[in-house]
């Protein structure tokens, strides 16, 4: 349970949608235990619904559980809210993000489904804090 994830929960819950649910990949049932069990601990308040890929693949999973429940709503829009690092240098850009530009890039040309980005910034990208602000205390 990273805070960008967690921030993206927020805002996703602040929609206040019809339904909502998490949705993660795993790699194995080892991997898909650890994060039933983060889950449970954090309680978010919502199910989490895990896709099981061996070879670490987020993307084409993910893409595929959309597009079916796409077809099978019955709302006119599907939200997909994604969360993203904002870094403050040009050379962490592809330490992170990767999976979910790839991710975003194909639900575009997914009929009736918006993608929402989430920005959270890294620490690089946080402004420092001046010595004397009482904020910084």
């Amino acid at each position: 349970m990273q805070a960008p994830t967690m921030k993206a929960l927020g805002y996703a819950q602040a929609l206040r949608p019809d339904t909502l649910t998490a949705v993660t990949v795993a790699a194995d049932e080892a991997d898909a235990a650890r994060l039933r069990e983060e889950w449970a601990r954090h309680d978010p308040g919502l199910p989490l619904k895990i896709l099981h890929s061996p070879y670490r693949e987020v993307v084409r999973p993910v893409l595929a559980h959309v597009q079916e429940l796409a077809r099978d709503t019955s709302t006119d829009v599907l939200s997909v809210v994604i969360p993203e690092y904002v870094v403050g240098h040009w050379w962490e850009q592809p330490l992170h993000n990767q999976n979910a530009l790839r991710l975003k890039a194909r639900l575009l040309f997914t009929p009736g489904v918006a993608v929402i980005d989430v920005p959270y910034l890294a620490a690089s990208a946080k402004p420092p804090q001046a010595p004397d602000d009482p904020a910084a205390r």
